[in-house]
C-alpha cells in the first residue's frame, strides 16, 4: 500500500463523525467510513426493537439513507460524535414503519377484509405487496373526491374535522365521501379475491 494511501485511511480512521459528515457533503468515501462505523450498532437496535434479522437490515439500511440524504443538516452537539443524531434518524425510521404497518392493519379492518371467511383468511397469508398493489388499483378506479377522502382519513390520519377542511366541505360530507369510497373498495378488493380464487 502506497504511504499517502495508508496515512489517508488513518486520517479517516482518526476524523470525528462531525468532520465525516462535514466531508460527506461533497465525498461519498466519508459516509461510507462513517456507516462502517455506526452499522452494526443501528443493525443491533433495529433487531432489538423489531426483533427480526430481516426487518433490522432493512430498517438500518432505511435509517443510513435518511441520513444520507440530511447530511448536510448535521449539527455537532455531542463533541464530534453522531451518534445521538444518528439513533435519533434510527428512531424515527423505526416509528414510522410501525406506523406503516398500523395504517395497513386498520385499513384492512375498516375495508372489511380481516374477518373469519376463508378467503378473507387465505388473503391474510398472502404477500402484502400483492394486496397494497390490489388496494392501488382500486384506489386509482375511486373518483379523486373518494380518492382524497381516504387520503387525508387514513393516510395523513386526519379527524373528520380535519378532512372537511382540507376538501373545503362539513365533517358530515366528509364522512359520507369516506364512507362510500370504503364500501366501494371493499367491493372492489372482495370482487378480486373471489375471482383469484
Amino acid at each position: 500500500m502506497a504511504a499517502h494511501e495508508e496515512t489517508a485511511q488513518q486520517s479517516q480512521h482518526l476524523a470525528s463523525d462531525a468532520q465525516l459528515l462535514a466531508r460527506a457533503r461533497g465525498d461519498a468515501d466519508a459516509f461510507r467510513d462513517l456507516y462502517e462505523r455506526y452499522a452494526e450498532r443501528i443493525y443491533a437496535y433495529h433487531r432489538r426493537c423489531s426483533r427480526d434479522g430481516d426487518a433490522a437490515q432493512d430498517l438500518t439500511a432505511e435509517t443510513f439513507a435518511q441520513a444520507w440524504l440530511v447530511r448536510s443538516r448535521f449539527r455537532d452537539e455531542a463533541a464530534g460524535s453522531a451518534a445521538p443524531w444518528l439513533y435519533g434518524i434510527a428512531r424515527n425510521v423505526l416509528l414510522m414503519s410501525v406506523r406503516r404497518r398500523s395504517l395497513e392493519r386498520v385499513s384492512r379492518e375498516r375495508l372489511g377484509l380481516l374477518g373469519e371467511s376463508a378467503a378473507v383468511a387465505q388473503r391474510a397469508h398472502e404477500p402484502d405487496e400483492t394486496w397494497l398493489e390490489e388496494l392501488d388499483v382500486a384506489l386509482g378506479e375511486l373518483p379523486e373526491s373518494q380518492r382524497e377522502a381516504i387520503r387525508l382519513r387514513f393516510e395523513s390520519d386526519l379527524a373528520y374535522e380535519d378532512v372537511a377542511a382540507a376538501l373545503a366541505t362539513t365533517p358530515q360530507a366528509a364522512r359520507v365521501r369516506v364512507h362510500r369510497a370504503l364500501r366501494a373498495l371493499r367491493t372492489k378488493l372482495t370482487e378480486t379475491t373471489e375471482g383469484s380464487k
